[in-house]
């Protein structure tokens, strides 16, 4: 319910303060559950995802220190996230999403990298997706990086890929996992071209307080 109220307060604003987005390639998203894989270029890169695809709801991750507040703990699971110990990760990461994937009407957004402050893709959605028998959707956004710069009205452009599915009975070898890899980065680097063909993300400096 929280999160039907915030998507109903959150787009009109967006909108009103940045205009429109400009969505690319809608009709690539899949039936059902799906798990949505995007370059981490952004802190609000998850809600304006979720965003671009609504009604459909998604499930997300987010470490645990934000859950400490009791009342930033119950905000943030009306919202369908769930905590990850990002420096000790158990088996609940893979585990919690798979159960979501397979049991609810919730897919995940989950962005390879970990990190606004890596390019190296990790394996941990693929893995997911492959045990519950769901594609990965890989998306890009490009626009504004930070809540400030939403008032210059340099617009959000966010496309989608077609899924990629994986064979359930395929051994997720080293060399199976690159090639999966692989594919969803020339998926990434194809939706850049296609928004902007001169399109190139300047990592941020990582900073050293930062847990991510």
């Amino acid at each position: 319910m929280l999160y039907n109220f915030l998507v109903k307060i959150v787009n009109p604003l967006l909108n009103l303060i940045n205009g429109r987005a400009k969505i690319y390639n809608r009709e690539n998203l899949p039936e059902g559950n799906y798990v949505v894989v995007a370059p981490h270029r952004t802190w609000m890169d998850p809600v304006l995802i979720a965003l671009a695809i609504w009604p459909k709801k998604f499930s997300f991750m987010a470490k645990k220190e934000l859950f400490e507040n009791p009342l930033a703990n119950k905000f943030l699971r009306a919202l369908n996230a769930f905590p990850v110990d990002r420096k000790n990760p158990g088996p609940s990461v893979i585990k919690t999403p798979v159960k979501m994937l397979r049991k609810t009407d919730l897919s995940t957004i989950i962005f390879p990298t970990g990190s606004r402050y890596s390019a190296k893709l990790k394996g941990g959605a693929v893995v997911i997706a492959k045990m519950a028998g769901v594609p990965l959707v890989p998306v890009v956004y490009q626009g504004p990086l930070k809540f400030g710069q939403l008032f210059s009205r340099k617009p959000r452009n966010i496309a989608f890929g077609k899924p990629i599915y994986i064979d359930r009975k395929m051994r997720l070898t080293d060399e199976n996992q690159a090639k999966i890899e692989q594919e969803m980065q020339t998926a990434f680097d194809q939706l850049d071209s296609q928004i902007n063909p001169d399109f190139h993300y300047i990592m941020p400096p990582k900073p050293k307080d930062d847990n991510f």
